[in-house]
């Protein structure tokens, strides 16, 4: 299932190669008073999921007294974390016990953290004590209205507290899907926005402004919140770029090499996109790459699998491949070297482009972002951040990344990893979660 998640609502009057995204950059007043713990500290979870088939990664999160498990998409273009909401729902996907019922928390106008989710044609408020509403376009079609809410997240945090912030997100009651839904029951924002997770936990002094991920080729994974995690050294930086939102993470201008040779494409500006399954070029590096990754196939034993429609380009071999290792020797690595900052290089060997599909076919997981809307952007999505720690540090304004072992949890006291552990058997089973055998349920004990 390919998926989008970049978050836009509607185009900037300025370019039709830009989208206006996400929220406004409305302030967010602080917390009166914050959480009592000794200092900024870091939370862990694990990650659910893959590329392909499943064309999503997934974490599971506790919301509420008594506390209710909820999975939701991880998304770094944008902010808002929603979930499906029994207010009643339209679109919901989740059979009706599994939805999120609000209680008396709905969010008036009047809340500082409403003004993020409020502009001109978007759901405005005519009066401080109306209730909340938000609605988000993404770029697959895809879309939730519904209502802002207020509710506990049990969390544990990597110094050993556990704690319940109350957390500002959306209660979705009308959801439309572009294709086969995701059977998640929402969105998680990664985003920097003031509606987003990472900002409150930020504003209440729990973590610092920092997040990162980790996804694993064989499903899985890893998200944090903190920079307790992030490594000291063997992570390329390069900058954030300056935008309309702070609701997803760009930067560049980077120029792309094709087996270590310039191809002629330059002054790229890239996002980020963990809500992205594939990676998406603009119409003309897409067709430049298309042509380059042709004609170094020639002579190879592939041919054109025209039949196999689970993405746009795939190729079949000899004989059926099992895995990308089987056919990534075919192939040729791409790099995206990124101008304004020293040594900084996103390889994507295959593995980092490709998928084998479920008929034996090897296939290209490089889209035309122009095709589904994307105009002039460039998205790199999961599959090229496969086996790669990625940082989102907004208190340096910088995107970091660096190989890494994403079956693996990072270096944390043994009894934390065994605590945060036990939910993801509840989920897919991938990844660190096929290593370990616990009950479903609870996020924490």
């Amino acid at each position: 299932m390919n998926r989008i998640r970049f978050i836009v609502l509607f185009f900037l009057s300025l370019s039709a190669d830009f989208f206006r995204l996400s929220f406004s950059a409305a302030k967010h007043q602080p917390p009166t008073k914050k959480n009592s713990v000794s200092s900024r500290t870091s939370v862990i979870l694990p990650v659910q999921g893959n590329v392909y088939p499943l064309g999503y990664y997934s974490v599971s999160l506790k919301i509420g007294n008594p506390p209710k498990v909820f999975d939701f998409d991880i998304d770094s273009g944008s902010d808002l974390t929603w979930v499906q909401c029994d207010a009643p729902c339209t679109g919901c996907t989740k059979p009706r016990d599994s939805l999120y019922k609000p209680k008396n928390n709905v969010l008036r106008c009047a809340d500082p953290i409403c003004s993020a989710v409020q502009y001109p044609g978007n759901q405005p408020c005519n009066s401080p004590t109306e209730q909340c509403d938000y609605k988000v376009d993404y770029a697959d079609h895809g879309s939730s209205l519904g209502v802002l809410v207020m509710d506990s997240f049990p969390l544990k945090f990597s110094n050993g507290s556990t704690l319940g912030p109350r957390l500002a997100f959306g209660c979705g009651y009308d959801q439309e899907y572009h294709g086969t839904p995701p059977p998640t029951a929402g969105v998680i924002g990664l985003g920097n926005g003031k509606a987003g997770i990472l900002s409150q936990l930020t504003q209440m002094g729990l973590t610092r402004n920092v997040v990162g991920h980790c996804l694993s080729e064989r499903g899985g994974g890893y998200l944090f919140f903190g920079d307790d995690f992030v490594p000291s050294s063997g992570i390329s930086w390069i900058p954030i770029l300056a935008k309309p939102s702070e609701d997803y993470y760009l930067s560049g201008p980077a120029e792309l090499y094709f087996g270590g040779k310039l191809t002629g494409l330059k002054g790229l500006d890239v996002i980020f996109d963990s809500g992205s399954s594939y990676t998406y070029l603009n119409s003309q590096s897409y067709d430049a790459v298309v042509s380059l990754v042709t004609k170094s196939l020639i002579g190879k034993p592939l041919k054109n699998a025209t039949d196999d429609r689970s993405l746009p380009l795939c190729w079949r071999g000899n004989k059926a491949f099992k895995t990308v290792q089987d056919a990534k020797t075919f192939f040729t690595p791409l790099v995206l070297s990124f101008t304004n900052a020293k040594n900084a290089q996103l390889q994507m060997p295959p593995e980092s482009y490709l998928i084998v599909s479920k008929y034996g076919n090897v296939c290209l997981g490089i889209l035309n972002g122009s095709e589904v809307g994307l105009g002039n952007l460039n998205i790199i999505g999961d599959i090229s951040m496969q086996g790669k720690m990625v940082i989102y540090d907004n208190e340096k304004k910088q995107i970091g990344w660096g190989p890494a072992n994403c079956d693996r949890l990072p270096n944390v006291e043994g009894e934390y990893v065994e605590d945060i552990l036990k939910p993801s058997c509840a989920a897919n089973n991938f990844g660190i979660a096929a290593e370990r055998n616990c009950p479903s349920g609870l996020l924490f004990e």
